[in-house]
């Protein structure tokens, strides 16, 4: 159960991945695993977080220099659309009730969204994930969005956390941050957020009440 008083926040972070949309990994390796890619789990497990895909969602390389590396670690040709339509098959849906709780927060809190993405997965999300549920768009949700491949900074780095903080003008112990991953919740706790790890819509329900 999750206890916390929500008195004094002003401002709400939300993650993207894990949180508001749900993720579909085994979705992504079978269809990669399906254009020829031999131990794609293996492969793409290797780069994610830590090296290819790392490096796109800090912005320290281009897509068109991701699309090259991949075909590499790929050991096979897939064009740049494949690769594009395939990584963004790991992406699911956002549930109704959530866009209508951003919604609903825009009027109470300033709303943002904090993640570790990619142009990639953020670019099919403005043209295709957000707008098919309820005709909502990104800016009708979020007050600004702050985006790994953007800034060139990632979560658990306390330096994030820090920028959201002096963009928004906001105090630590003015923001919520919710997030799926324990160690960018400890960030973001140990400089004064308050947090909630998130594993189910029972949470925000705990939290927020029925929506």
């Amino acid at each position: 159960m999750i206890y916390m008083s929500l008195k004094g926040v002003k401002n709400i972070f939300f993650d993207l991945g894990g949180v508001l949309v749900d993720l579909e990994k085994a979705r992504c390796i079978k269809e990669f695993s399906d254009q020829g890619i031999s131990n794609a789990e293996t492969r793409i497990e290797r780069s994610h977080k830590t090296g290819l895909f790392l490096a796109l969602e800090t912005g320290s390389i281009s897509v068109t220099e991701f699309h090259d590396q991949f075909r590499k670690i790929a050991g096979c040709f897939i064009s740049d659309e494949n690769i594009d339509r395939t990584w963004n098959l790991y992406l699911g849906e956002v549930h109704p009730k959530k866009i209508d709780l951003l919604k609903k927060f825009r009027s109470q809190y300033h709303v943002y969204m904090l993640s570790n993405t990619s142009k990639i997965h953020f670019d099919f999300l403005k043209d295709h994930t957000f707008l098919k549920e309820k005709g909502c768009a990104i800016e009708d949700c979020f007050d600004k969005c702050y985006l790994s491949y953007e800034l060139h900074l990632y979560k658990p780095d306390p330096k994030i956390y820090e920028y959201v903080l002096n963009d928004t003008s906001s105090k630590a112990s003015e923001c919520l941050f919710i997030d799926d991953d324990e160690l960018n919740i400890e960030a973001a706790k140990n400089l004064g957020f308050k947090t909630c790890l998130y594993k189910s819509m029972d949470d925000l329900k705990e939290l927020f009440g029925e929506f």
